[in-house]
């Protein structure tokens, strides 16, 4: 299909940081909200929990999503969708009680094939902005891909980290994918409903979101960032599904002015990879 009609569609929404999502996600994650958001400023990355999208049941496609079309092109041909990446600038604080604009612009659509056949991409901008201007710069990246092939390839481990590496290692289970998938408002199915990710979508089990594995490494990076650094800037990549119920270790280090995070299955295989930059 033609896609030229889609590059520079644009939307926007209203929202307000709500103290109830952060101590929600914060509960979801294990942690004390006093020690994420201790002036009650939204934590790096948890705006997705704002500007939900909920369409009546009779709206969603067989993948629990809203059904294709409207503002994203409608790519109803290739099945699977995913979050494929994204790339963030923290401009302001965010309070709780806050006001919130977001305008989002489609930037690009590109077809190319790979190991699993075609895919599509699309790259969404999103300038999240308060009274005082803009608060957050994103860059989502989506993929489009088919259902033939194989749902996971195998993958060789990654070496160890270098040293003065920091880590952790967390078990996303059911529960955790249930409440984070309620908290951003995602209906997408393979994240809760194991029937559908394994026996229609050929997973081995629940897929651990993508924007939760690059919340966890923000976390990451904040229990070990020097003291009163803020994060600035973030990118990240996913490489391969990670799934629950099976351990998924954190792991970060300093490179020069940056910092890399990866997020590793229990083969040593990496399912994310980011750099971020401290303030």
């Amino acid at each position: 299909m033609a896609y030229d009609e889609y590059i520079g569609r644009g939307e926007e929404h209203q929202d307000q940081v709500s103290a109830a999502a952060i101590a929600g996600l914060a509960a979801t994650l294990d942690l004390a909200p006093e020690s994420v958001a201790p002036d009650g400023f939204l934590p790096p990355l948890w705006h997705w929990m704002l500007f939900q999208t909920w369409v009546p049941a009779s709206a969603l496609g067989p993948d629990g999503h809203p059904r294709r079309g409207g503002f994203l092109p409608p790519i109803h041909e290739l099945t699977r969708r995913m979050w494929a990446g994204g790339r963030l600038v923290f401009r302001a604080p965010l309070a709780a009680g806050t006001a919130i604009r977001r305008t989002s612009t489609i930037l690009a659509i590109r077809e190319t094939s790979g190991g699993s056949g075609r895919l599509v991409f699309v790259t969404v901008r999103h300038v999240i902005a308060g009274a005082d201007g803009p608060a957050i710069e994103e860059e989502q990246d989506i993929v489009y891909r088919g259902a033939d092939g194989a749902a996971v390839r195998a993958a060789n481990a990654e070496p160890p980290p270098p040293a003065g590496a920091f880590s952790r290692t967390v078990t996303p289970d059911a529960v955790m994918l249930f409440r984070y998938s309620a908290l951003t408002g995602n209906g997408h199915r393979i994240h809760y409903d194991l029937d559908y990710v394994t026996k229609v979508e050929g997973y081995p089990g629940l897929i651990v979101h993508g924007p939760l594995q690059a919340t966890l490494l923000a976390d990451l990076l904040r229990r070990h960032a020097p003291a009163r650094a803020k994060l600035a800037k973030i990118s990240f990549r996913g490489q391969r599904p990670a799934f629950h119920d099976r351990p998924l270790t954190l792991v970060g280090w300093p490179d020069g002015a940056r910092y890399r995070l990866e997020s590793r299955d229990p083969d040593g295989a990496c399912c994310m990879r980011a750099e971020a930059e401290l303030a």
